[in-house]
């Protein structure tokens, strides 16, 4: 991950130094029509699920070349070896989750132009830079669980005894017995708050036909780091901090719109 990170960072540099090369001819006319920018977007990662999180970024233009911008982001954040499984009553539940990871990424950045597009029509490149404090949510992975009494046959005694409690592997040993997965706040009151920080550098593609409406897509890497790892995932065989991680990085794709001013 070191080696992603050294050449991000030598991606933005070359980036930047083609840039200045080229801010040599840059006309009057290049100067953009606009000094604000907001976009919303969709987040896609390789450390989340179908759809990773949102987010939203606010920019403001300092001359042709750069901008400065804050961004808050949303994301679900999901360990590597999770499986989802299906239960004996036809339910899905994830196998060893004891912790749901959501992360708030408020970050503050620079932004520099690669390559302008015309006024009403084109691709314009742009290499970003940010960085700042992830606030991660350790929200409880609740499970219903079958403590219903059974008679030397096995068979199930009224009354039916049906608990919602958080899913430790150590605890709900028989597979059989687990009905479902409980709903997804379920555990919202005990949901511990973590501190770290993240690292990002991407390139955006915005296209815009219009002075004053933006879309596009960034890619890029992320950094993220906790001071300890993070329980997501618990087994009876391997410690917490053997299975889990403190350490996030990923790759990133985000599709966005917006509006400029």
């Amino acid at each position: 991950m070191r080696n992603i990170f050294t050449f991000g960072c030598f991606l933005l540099g070359t980036l930047g130094a083609v840039s200045g090369a080229r801010s040599q001819s840059v006309s009057s006319s290049d100067e953009p029509s606009y000094r604000k920018e907001f976009t919303y977007g969709v987040n896609f990662n390789t450390r989340g699920g179908l759809i990773g999180g949102v987010s939203v970024r606010s920019a403001r233009v300092l001359d042709e070349k750069w901008s400065r911008f804050w961004s808050i982001e949303g994301v679900e954040v999901k360990h590597p070896k999770e499986q989802r499984r299906p239960s004996s009553t036809g339910g899905i539940y994830t196998n060893a989750k004891a912790n749901y990871l959501f992360v708030l990424r408020p970050s503050v950045g620079i932004e520099r132009v690669v390559f302008r597009k015309a006024p009403d029509s084109g691709v314009q490149v742009n290499a970003r830079l940010g960085a700042g404090p992830s606030i991660g949510l350790l929200m409880p992975y609740y499970i219903y669980y079958d403590y219903t009494a059974r008679d030397g046959a096995n068979r199930p005694l009224p009354p039916q005894d049906i608990r919602a409690e958080q899913y430790d592997p150590a605890k709900h040993t028989k597979e059989e017995f687990i009905v479902d997965r409980a709903p997804l706040f379920s555990g919202i009151s005990q949901t511990e708050p973590k501190l770290g920080a993240h690292l990002r550098g991407a390139l955006s593609f915005e296209y815009g036909r219009y002075k004053d409406a933006v879309a596009g897509i960034e890619t890029g890497f992320l950094v993220e780091v906790y001071p300890k790892e993070l329980t997501i995932l618990k087994t009876p065989v391997s410690s917490d901090k053997q299975l889990n991680n403190k350490f996030f990085p990923s790759v990133y794709l985000t599709i966005y719109l917006g509006h400029r001013s």
